[in-house]
């Protein structure tokens, strides 16, 4: 065999692969992730589970606090996923954001810093959450209980010159009072979908309830961003997936797409995001991509 056959050969698919995750990484090192002049409040959700939905939370969480913004996510899913990726303590006798929605308790002697970053925070969810539903039910601002209390942490740490840039809100895949809660306490509506059959299925539904928390509870709240997940460029599926969701969401949907990975899904088991478990993983990279884009779209909104 010649040392011709035997040379790396850069005409092939994962040479091409090597070569474009390359030249993105090398795209990011220059990149300056511009910060937003108010805090961006973005309830991550979409009512078919299995989306990829705490997962895209924890991950762009994580990817702008590793760029310098000051980032907070609340789990509001009783499954405590989220509070899990970030490493943070959320066994059921400690105080959670059920404290906070049902006796409460202000937000600033629950939220937890995330062992990933020192900029990076999470107010957890512990298994009482589940029982939070019924629980509301009865209470007078039921729907407003977790707007109020975030209003307050804001403005406290924002007097004490540590203001938070973005809040990233983790939801349950269904819509009950604590969905409704993260609806209101937003401004913003992030939706994962992801690149499979019935992808679009139920989203017309989701869009609908979003139009009547806008109407009714929260005149602000507005879907900013659409992401696409776990993408297989493989398939033609995929494909038509994307080219569907960017022909009806154009001005929503990130250029950037999260690819099926399996670092990605490995990554909650150690108590960690992508970005510091494997940070030049193609997930790891392209869930840096869709954070610049985010905070490229919220500087430009503002003027900047």
């Amino acid at each position: 065999m010649t040392s011709d056959s035997t040379a790396f050969d850069a005409s092939t698919p994962l040479a091409r692969e090597l070569a474009d995750l390359s030249q993105r990484k090398r795209r990011l090192a220059t990149k300056t992730f511009p910060l937003p002049l108010e805090t961006r409040v973005l309830t991550v959700a979409n009512q078919k589970g299995g989306v990829g939905k705490t997962t895209t939370t924890v991950n762009l969480a994580a990817a702008l606090a590793r760029e310098g913004a000051r980032v907070l996510v609340i789990d509001l899913d009783p499954q405590g996923n989220a509070s899990t990726a970030l490493g943070v303590d959320h066994r059921g006798e400690l105080p959670s954001v059920y404290d906070v929605l049902i006796h409460d308790e202000p937000m600033g002697e629950i939220v937890q810093q995330s062992p990933e970053s020192e900029r990076l925070f999470c107010l957890p969810a512990t298994i009482h959450l589940a029982g939070a539903e019924i629980e509301l039910v009865p209470m007078v601002a039921r729907e407003q209980r977790l707007r109020g209390s975030l209003d307050r942490f804001l403005d406290e740490t924002r007097e004490a010159g540590a203001p938070f840039h973005y809040v990233f809100i983790d939801c349950p895949p269904s819509l009950g009072l604590l969905t409704i809660n993260a609806f209101v306490a937003a401004r913003e509506v992030l939706i994962p979908i992801q690149c499979e059959y019935y992808a679009l299925e139920g989203l017309s539904q989701l869009l609908n309830n979003i139009s009547l928390i806008e109407r009714h509870l929260n005149p602000t709240l507005a879907v900013s961003t659409i992401l696409l997940t776990m993408y297989d460029g493989r398939t033609r599926l995929a494909f038509q997936v994307a080219e569907d969701v960017r022909e009806h969401f154009p001005a929503q949907t990130l250029d950037a797409v999260i690819p099926r990975s399996v670092r990605i899904s490995e990554a909650p088991s150690y108590g960690q995001t992508v970005i510091s478990f494997d940070p030049s993983s193609p997930g790891s990279i392209s869930y840096l991509e869709a954070a610049a884009e985010i905070a490229d779209r919220g500087a430009s909104h503002r003027g900047n």
